[in-house]
């Protein structure tokens, strides 16, 4: 069973043949019988999340299994267990698969050493998130008519993808499986909140109308109000006026660009209402999306033959 710690290493035309045999299941039934199997799958959180924790909790009960969700603050970890310690004891205990979500960036690979389950990464630190970039792919797939997924089906597509650049884990996996895909990535952020260095296959600019300029893909992230507490925004108008996706500036992009959003979303501060609720806006598919990306990923994790931990 291989771990899921990079979107670089998913499979992505399977894990999409995957997906779309769960929402054509879903869609004709939204809630199969299920078979239920004598195993769990933890869910190992130690951030809040609502969209990729619920996801996956329906993930796990969808393929059988009974989640079993375990927050920091509710574990051994609020008494100083380590995150290894913590996963060792895990599959002592049978777990079949640990989906993990934390804020130190490479603890995804920190846990994989230790466990005979897979590890799935569900978000560390400002590093990656592979299933979000998945199904942020898909629900481009699904849009452009379900390409062949081997090809670079991007290619002559321009995707812009604004907000906090730097500690955008949701940008740094988007841009590795949206280039793979063929798709000219542009990351555009104020200049505070750009990367150290530039990443590799993306335009770099902190002009959003640049960014925007003919694109046919526009992705707003989540601003996180605490980096102006830090002192890398003056204020909020600041980043409304300069970086917020509306009506207004959408109109540089194509007429036919969609809009995506990660979630959660903050309302008139990087989208506008009349962007976010817009026929253009994908940003609810995303959600439906999520469940069958999720699905697809944790089955094939727990179907693939083993690979050697990561070292």
């Amino acid at each position: 069973m291989p771990h899921v710690l990079t979107a670089a290493e998913l499979p992505v035309p399977e894990l999409f043949h995957r997906a779309e045999i769960w929402r054509k299941r879903l869609t004709e039934q939204p809630m199969p019988p299920l078979q239920p199997k004598a195993a769990l799958v933890a869910l190992l959180f130690y951030e809040p999340s609502t969209r990729t924790r619920a996801a996956f909790e329906q993930a796990a009960v969808l393929l059988g299994y009974h989640p079993l969700v375990l927050t920091a603050e509710a574990s051994s970890v609020a008494k100083g267990e380590s995150l290894q310690d913590t996963v060792r004891t895990l599959n002592a205990q049978g777990i079949r698969a640990i989906v993990l979500r934390h804020p130190q960036a490479g603890a995804p690979w920190q846990a994989a050493q230790v466990s005979e389950a897979p590890i799935l990464n569900a978000g560390d630190g400002a590093h990656e998130h592979p299933t979000q970039a998945l199904l942020d792919l898909y629900t481009l797939w699904l849009h452009y008519g379900k390409p062949d997924p081997t090809a670079r089906w991007l290619s002559g597509r321009k995707i812009a993808i604004v907000g906090d650049i730097r500690h955008s884990r949701v940008a740094r996996s988007n841009l590795i499986l949206m280039a793979q895909a063929g798709a000219e990535v542009w990351l555009c952020a104020p200049p505070t909140l750009q990367p150290d260095a530039p990443l590799p296959h993306a335009h770099h600019t902190h002009d959003a109308d640049e960014a925007l300029r003919d694109a046919d893909v526009v992705m707003a992230l989540r601003l996180q109000t605490e980096r102006m507490q830090q002192g890398l925004l003056p204020n909020l108008d600041a980043y409304r006026r300069d970086y917020q996706i509306h009506a207004e500036r959408l109109r540089l992009a194509k007429p036919d660009c969609v809009v995506m959003h990660p979630g959660p979303i903050q309302r008139g501060v990087e989208i506008s209402d009349e962007v976010a609720d817009s026929p253009r806006s994908l940003i609810l598919t995303q959600v439906r999306n999520g469940v069958y990306a999720r699905v697809a990923v944790l089955e094939w994790a727990m179907e693939a033959p083993k690979t050697p931990s990561a070292g």
